[in-house]
């Protein structure tokens, strides 16, 4: 069974404010999107599916070549990430097989060790559903609720030891989570939860506070540091 990765890149990144979508903003020299696909081209993965809108023009303009062969566009993304997986998955088939391995990766996640991902790799490919990254909740975690004026207040205080923050890739079998996303309902923000909506349970791995996911403006200067800390 082989091992192939897939980046929903057909979003807008809108609270980055850029004046392009957040996947482009140049890190360290190159589109954000460089980056994370470079992490996901390590010897384990065959090719890196990055699923574009359909009428990107800006993925071409950019310069792959020190990627090789391994990255391959797919101009079909969706109004959603739920909808951008699918149609990719769906799209790559042609490639891949039904129990093949889907690493899913964020574009706004350019900084992954290579460490995180060959632990994912090495604790999900012996398990019957897959897992994905993520962290222990290190801080206190409020419930929040609106009062009457509409002013925001805390409602409860969480059981931290329970949670976990999710992060990606997130690796399933290519069938698996095409059938999860295809029943699924609602906004997804991650694989994960169209696989718990069957009612599995996916593993969860501890990954590093290094794989941030760049959302506002500042965590693009976070990134940078990550970036070239490791040059």
């Amino acid at each position: 069974m082989s091992l192939y990765a897939l980046i929903p890149a057909a979003g807008a990144g809108t609270r980055m404010a850029g004046g392009q979508p957040k996947q482009y903003l140049a890190l360290a020299g190159k589109p954000m999107l460089w980056h994370a696909a470079r992490a996901l081209c390590v010897p384990a993965v065959e090719t890196v599916f990055v699923v574009l809108a359909p009428g990107d023009e800006r993925f071409a303009a950019c310069d792959w070549s020190a990627l090789g062969r391994r990255i391959e566009p797919l101009y079909c993304g969706g109004e959603t990430r739920r909808d951008s997986v699918y149609n990719g998955l769906v799209a790559a088939m042609a490639a891949v097989d039904a129990d093949d391995w889907i690493l899913v990766h964020d574009a706004a996640r350019p900084c992954l060790p290579r460490a995180d991902l060959e632990r994912l790799i090495e604790e999900c490919k012996g398990d019957a559903i897959g897992g994905i990254l993520a962290l222990p909740a290190a801080d206190t975690v409020k419930r929040a609720a609106k009062d009457e004026a509409g002013a925001l207040r805390v409602a409860a205080t969480e059981d931290r030891a329970q949670l976990w923050l999710a992060q990606t890739p997130q690796m399933f079998r290519a069938a698996l989570l095409a059938q999860a996303l295809k029943d699924a309902r609602g906004g997804l923000t991650d694989e994960a939860s169209a696989l718990e909506a069957m009612g599995l349970r996916p593993r969860l791995v501890t990954g590093s506070r290094e794989n941030l996911k760049v959302t506002f403006p500042e965590d693009l200067g976070i990134a940078e540091a990550i970036i070239a800390g490791r040059k």
